[in-house]
């Protein structure tokens, strides 16, 4: 039988009453577009104002969505869900900064999670995002090169930073590879997109021979990441390594949308939210159908997707704990689907950033707005919350 994610005292075990009123709180607040637009705008003015305004996000929006300040802080949250055999996966959380040194430092400390996350029973995957590692110009530049599918590019000073960025990505590589780690590279902007596609497949030839280390990650509100991911799977078994598939429905449809619309080319996206679901949930099946040379990592809060994909591995007679199957839902959100399945048996994680507050506020931005725009998201937590202190006071 597949687990219910209506049990809030699984869900909310791991939350005392006092944690379970400050996010019934801030669910409340951040239900309104109004006040996520309002707070988004005035936050970072305020935080580099001086005004002590820390302890408030502290005791709020960073307490629900990220593990810490730093490795050492994130420890107490890793531990505290292994009691549930909940997983980690850790995301160095902070927006990079431009230039060579900040691309090293971001490096550094991506190789540091990754050792640190070797030395943890529950913590398999480490996020990296190439923008934390690569300059944006350069990223868009390759992405529109002409002759980049050739593996040639006219700038030498371009050519030069690329081999760069891969050098940094391999030094991450090899450390993960060495210590057990998988990693996951985030997807980014269609006008980005492309070079970093190229990347992961040159990753994934290299380090997913004999086990997978490399995943990929295949944003499906994008009409053309279906046959996409079908695409890199055909090159995997070409190239004869296993392809690491991290499937999600995507995050920057709005800001996708309006640069389409704004120079005049056909958006990316799917029209509708139909659409995206029903490209997610054929992913899923592609990749569950070719678990023997695909490694899944499904990533969604989608309630129906989750049960799909566990009905399917029942039906396959898949075990709830394939070593190339994982869930993934993000720290502080949808609760009641990763606690359910890990008491289920499924290897389920939650994606966990850390990074001081002042360099995370554009994280626990997106988030906020993330949740007051996803239709349902936030009234779902609401609900859940509210019976699970309804169900505590009438103990």
């Amino acid at each position: 039988m597949n687990p219910s994610f209506d049990n809030t005292q699984n869900a909310f075990a791991y939350k005392s009453t006092s944690d379970l009123k400050k996010a019934r709180f801030l669910f409340s607040v951040i239900q309104s577009p109004l006040v996520v637009s309002l707070a988004t705008k005035l936050t970072p003015a305020l935080m580099q104002s001086g005004l002590p305004i820390n302890g408030l996000i502290r005791s709020t929006i960073f307490n629900q969505f990220v593990g810490g300040e730093t490795l050492e802080e994130s420890a107490r949250v890793v531990k505290q869900l292994s009691a549930y055999q909940v997983q980690v996966i850790l995301d160095y959380g902070v927006e990079a900064k431009e230039g060579e040194e900040n691309f090293d430092l971001v490096t550094e400390h991506i190789i540091e999670a990754i050792e640190f996350s070797a030395l943890q029973c529950n913590v398999p995957f480490v996020s990296v995002k190439i923008t934390g590692v690569a300059s944006m110009a350069l990223l868009e530049n390759l992405n529109d090169a002409p002759r980049l599918r050739s593996g040639i590019h006219d700038s030498e000073e371009d050519n030069a930073a690329w081999e760069r960025v891969k050098e940094r990505m391999h030094a991450i590589c090899e450390v993960a590879a060495e210590k057990g780690v998988g990693v996951l590279i985030d997807a980014e902007e269609t006008w980005i997109q492309d070079p970093i596609d190229r990347l992961a497949i040159e990753l994934m030839s290299v380090y997913n021979k004999e086990k997978v280390v490399v995943y990929n990650t295949y944003q499906l509100y994008r009409h053309d990441r279906l046959r996409f991911l079908q695409m890199s799977h055909s090159i995997a078994k070409d190239k004869q390594f296993i392809l690491g598939a991290k499937l999600v429905r995507g995050a920057y449809m709005e800001k996708e949308r309006e640069r389409a619309q704004k120079n005049g080319y056909a958006s990316p996206i799917h029209e509708n939210k139909e659409a995206v679901d029903t490209d997610f949930n054929k992913a899923v099946d592609y990749c569950l159908q070719n678990i023997d040379s695909i490694a899944l990592l499904l990533a969604s809060h989608n309630e129906h997707s989750n049960q799909l994909a566990m009905q399917t591995m029942q039906n396959k007679q898949i075990e709830n704990k394939h070593p190339r199957i994982h869930f993934s839902q993000l720290y502080g959100m949808s609760d009641h689907i990763t606690f359910n399945m890990a008491e289920a048996g499924y290897s389920v994680s939650k994606y966990l950033p850390f990074g001081p507050i002042k360099d995370v506020i554009p994280y626990l931005m997106r988030r906020a707005e993330e949740n007051s725009s996803v239709n349902g998201q936030t009234g779902r937590e609401l609900v859940l919350i509210r019976k699970e202190l309804a169900r505590r006071k009438m103990k």
